[in-house]
């Protein structure tokens, strides 16, 4: 098995809101172990206060970098000082800088022209250039909606939902082209998103049995390996076809909004989920629909 990259995450504190850190950790892991956390910014001031929880609770090191000048910000040069340092290090094979702030675009050419896998983060302002230099950019806001978790059922610990949640992304981000995925990457994968998960807090002693008892996944054996899957229902898929139809033929022929006819759909079935069909968001799920089309925001029924 090919050894797991090693990263280094770097987050500039005064252009990126701690709640985003969940999504920005979760996302590094699919690409490789994190060994190297960092958060830089100056922790005098009061609207960095968001910041002490969550760094704390995730393990992420703070970094204290005072602003000398008014108007200039020291934690963008502690930043590129300490990537520099750890790339001669040699202990890592990649970096993940974390900031809507083109200063960061030179270090993330630099990087990778020392042969560094170089993933950005920001916000949608994140400006072109430092996110065309890095390997690959992901956008806060959009990693935000993506990790949407459904609220659990009466008798289901949320623990065990959001958990549910988790091997579902980490299968449609890392399957193979039958969309399956191996037990034990799985396992390490989602291991790697939490790091104090243990199957035997649920009463299980092997993971293979704790995973076989979600209804949401199926299972298939190659050899000595097992191959998991997110289970496909079509049967359920065209219960919300038929729905959505209903919903949209409702309005007659002026169609209906994109966005209400989700909520109309979500106040219906109260579970339903776009990722549960592999997508990430729901008008491509829609546009997947034979009998519905999207035009200007609008969805029709579509003509035969």
């Amino acid at each position: 098995m090919e050894k797991e990259k090693r990263y280094a995450v770097l987050i500039d504190a005064d252009n990126v809101a701690a709640k985003y850190t969940k999504y920005i950790l979760d996302e590094v892991s699919n690409y490789g172990i994190v060994t190297y956390k960092r958060v830089y910014g100056d922790w005098t001031r009061v609207n960095l206060a968001g910041w002490k929880n969550m760094a704390l609770d995730n393990a992420i090191t703070p970094v204290q970098q005072y602003s000398y000048t008014t108007g200039k910000n020291a934690t963008d040069s502690a930043m590129i000082i300490d990537a520099m340092d750890i790339l001669y290090s040699q202990n890592v094979d990649g970096f993940c800088i974390v900031s809507s702030d083109s200063d960061f675009t030179r270090l993330a050419i630099r990087l990778r022209e020392s042969g560094m896998q170089v993933i950005g983060m920001g916000e949608r302002k994140t400006p072109k250039p430092f996110s065309t230099a890095c390997n690959a950019f992901k956008y806060l806001e959009v990693l935000a909606e993506e990790d949407v978790v459904q609220s659990a059922g009466d008798n289901e610990p949320v623990e065990m939902k959001v958990l549910e949640s988790a091997i579902i992304r980490i299968i449609s981000e890392n399957a193979n082209l039958q969309e399956e995925i191996n037990i034990g990457e799985l396992g390490s994968r989602l291991q790697g998103r939490y790091p104090d998960f243990d199957v035997r807090n649920y009463g299980y002693s092997k993971f293979s049995q704790f995973i076989k008892d979600f209804d949401s996944l199926s299972f298939r054996q190659v050899g000595s390996s097992i191959l998991v899957s997110q289970k496909s229902d079509k049967t359920d898929l065209q219960r919300i076809e038929s729905a959505l139809v209903s919903i949209v033929r409702s309005n007659g022929s002026k169609g209906y909004n994109l966005g209400e006819l989700k909520k109309q759909l979500c106040a219906k079935f109260s579970d339903f989920s776009v990722k549960k069909y592999g997508y990430s968001k729901f008008s491509r799920f829609v546009e997947n629909l034979p009998s519905l089309k999207i035009k200007n925001n609008t969805v029709m029924i579509e003509e035969k």
